[in-house]
């Protein structure tokens, strides 16, 4: 009897196929009310939408190394809040944008410069919650993560109000109940909560995100307030947001590879030297423990539910369709 040919595939391509498997099977289970986004969106209508938006974030990223961490954490503060439809882009008074919670957010200029790229070779065709989604999933790539294919078509929503913000955001200082309550709303399950706090294997955060987890005063007298956090790396921080600093200063989430998106982050927190309370809460349940405790020992693990959970963020709540619009500009709606 003649054999079946064994068919060899380059890794690359193979590595496309299998987050191609892992789309169908999550996204159109999880997700029946978005069949209107599909992975050959634009081919038509605008084919150099994904290579436009990855040269904008590269060049931001190379003069910047601090935008892949902004622009993930973005595309978080957006789906979470009116679903993934670019409403927290929009400016003005009573905005996402404005509330407190947001203030601190950064990469809107590179989502803007991949729009007026975008605006000359396919006008009033890309949303921008479409680039925003894309500059996130590059934004992994470029860092070390793994290639991830995303569907396209999601439209502009035209309500951002800073009231919406708070109920929906994720707070540093959460339990795990409070975390999970607010993923479960957005479709998320607790696997992929342990996963999708993998973002902060790159990024920083301001001093004030994690000060009261210890005390210092301007002695140096330390106090350490949250027994969960590891006494020598809470001791550190101290030094390095000492009593009054400024509220400008910012300490890297990843204290080993804070540029490189990898499973570095599970490791810390099994060290006991998560940033926030919402890490620390992660390793202190034994079933998200277990799930830790696996990533931490296996990158390529990490990478295959991260593509899988992050299909599942940026699809959370999408606008398709009739719905919204394609903004011209991102700051704004059309009017």
């Amino acid at each position: 009897m003649e054999k079946n040919p064994t068919v060899c595939y380059p890794t690359a391509h193979l590595q496309k196929l299998l987050t191609f498997v892992i789309f169908i099977s999550v996204f159109s289970s999880s997700f029946p009310c978005s069949s209107s986004l599909s992975l050959d969106f634009y081919a038509a209508s605008c084919p150099s939408v994904e290579l436009v938006v990855k040269n904008t974030v590269r060049r931001a990223s190379d003069s910047d190394p601090s935008i892949p961490g902004k622009l993930l954490r973005l595309l978080f503060h957006d789906c979470f809040v009116e679903g993934c439809d670019a409403s927290v882009l929009l400016q003005g008074n009573g905005t996402e944008r404005s509330d407190p919670a947001n203030v601190s957010l950064g990469g809107f200029p590179v989502i803007d410069s991949a729009k007026r790229v975008l605006e000359i070779f396919c006008p009033q065709t890309v949303s921008c919650a479409d680039i925003l989604a894309l500059a996130a999933r590059d934004a992994v790539q470029i860092t070390g993560g793994p290639e991830i294919l995303i569907p396209m078509g999601r439209r502009d929503g035209r309500v951002s109000a800073a009231s919406n913000v708070r109920p929906n955001i994720i707070d540093t200082s959460f339990s795990l109940d409070e975390m999970s309550k607010i993923f479960s709303s957005k479709g998320l399950s607790l696997d992929d909560l342990v996963t999708l706090s993998g973002a902060h294997t790159i990024g920083s955060a301001h001093c004030s995100a994690f000060m009261d987890r210890f005390k210092a005063d301007p002695k140096g007298s330390f106090t350490l307030i949250d027994k969960s956090l590891d006494k020598d790396y809470a001791n550190q921080l101290t030094k390095q947001c000492p009593a009054g600093v400024s509220s400008s200063t910012t300490i890297k989430n990843d204290p080993q590879t804070p540029l490189q998106f990898d499973n570095n982050y599970f490791k810390v927190l099994l060290a006991h030297r998560g940033l926030f309370q919402s890490d620390s809460v992660l390793v202190q349940n034994e079933r998200t423990a277990k799930r830790v405790a696996a990533l931490a020992n296996d990158q390529n693990r990490f990478f295959d539910g991260w593509a899988e959970s992050f299909v599942k963020l940026s699809s959370i709540g999408v606008k398709t369709g009739d719905d919204g619009e394609i903004r011209q500009t991102c700051s704004a709606t059309n009017g």
